[in-house]
């Protein structure tokens, strides 16, 4: 459960990150960017900033 959240989210963030930068300022894609090397830190850590907010703050488990 929490794995497909933290995707989700992500992918959220991007989508939105994207539509930000077309229609407000570029700069938007430095979000883009920290998303995405957030993203292939936690694949090679393990370890998921996100997934500890979720479980930490909002209950969210396995």
């Amino acid at each position: 459960m929490r794995n497909r959240l933290v995707r989700g989210i992500a992918g959220t963030f991007v989508l939105i990150s994207l539509l930000l930068a077309v229609y407000v300022n570029i700069n938007w894609l430095w979000f883009t960017a920290f998303v995405g090397a957030n993203l292939l830190q936690s694949s090679i850590t393990k370890w998921c900033l996100l997934e500890d907010i979720l479980r930490k703050f909002f209950g969210v488990k396995d």
